[in-house]
């Protein structure tokens, strides 16, 4: 693959956290781990606002979730399961996305062994290599195959040396979008925040495209311009 490395700016960011959710699907995340680059492309993500009760920023203004509050365009990283979570604020006090799951994506960017050294630093349970499509279908795989870090990243700016988030051109031809994965009932499990690139529905963190789900009750199909 080619491409050209186009950081996004700031502006990018602060904007409603639905828009940003949507306009970061087929975005590129790169990290320099270690010395490499390693990179993957967004392929789900979930809204969160301060007004409602699934964010973490409902609680209340913490030191540990001062990323939140931040401008548009700041890393908030917090521990979920046992493992490494990465969000981006955007605009508005307390509103962010959360980077659910992505693919590994290659190019001339990337280290010449990127994916094996994803696929090292996120073995299976058993410790053997996870297939590519599995590799970062989910919020805490995703960082560990990139070998982000809470320390390293809460609260930090990107940095085009380190960590940024790229738009290499690619777009989704069709959004999913429907609730969100992991909400606590009574805690506004109901609002359809959560956003998939339609393409990969299937290696994202749960398909919502699985057998029994229903357009215009489970989900709806956006194109990428709503």
């Amino acid at each position: 693959m080619t491409s050209t490395r186009q950081p996004l700016p700031d502006s990018f960011f602060d904007r409603d956290a639905q828009l940003v959710a949507r306009a970061l699907l087929g975005k590129i995340i790169r990290h320099n781990h270690q010395g490499h680059w390693l990179a993957a492309r967004i392929i789900e993500t979930e809204a969160y606002y301060l007004a409602e009760k699934g964010s973490h920023a409902s609680l209340g203004y913490t030191e540990k979730r001062r990323a939140l509050f931040l401008d548009g365009g700041h890393i908030y990283m917090y521990y979920a399961r046992g493992g490494d979570s990465l969000n981006f604020s955007a605009q508005g006090p307390g509103n962010a996305v959360l980077i659910k799951s992505a693919m590994p994506w290659l190019d001339e960017h990337c280290a010449d062994d990127a994916l094996p050294r994803m696929q090292a630093n996120n073995p299976s349970a058993a410790g053997d290599q996870r297939h590519p499509e599995r590799l970062c279908a989910g919020q805490t795989l995703l960082c560990k195959a990139l070998g982000l870090k809470v320390p390293d990243w809460d609260a930090q700016r990107f940095d085009p040396q380190r960590l940024f988030v790229d738009d290499v051109g690619q777009r989704p031809t069709q959004i999913i979008q429907t609730t969100r994965l992991g909400i606590p009932s009574g805690r506004d499990e109901q609002l359809p925040y959560r956003f998939v690139d339609a393409d990969y529905a299937r290696h994202c963190t749960r398909n919502p495209l699985r057998r029994g789900q229903v357009e215009g009750r489970d989900y709806f199909l956006l194109n990428p311009e709503e």
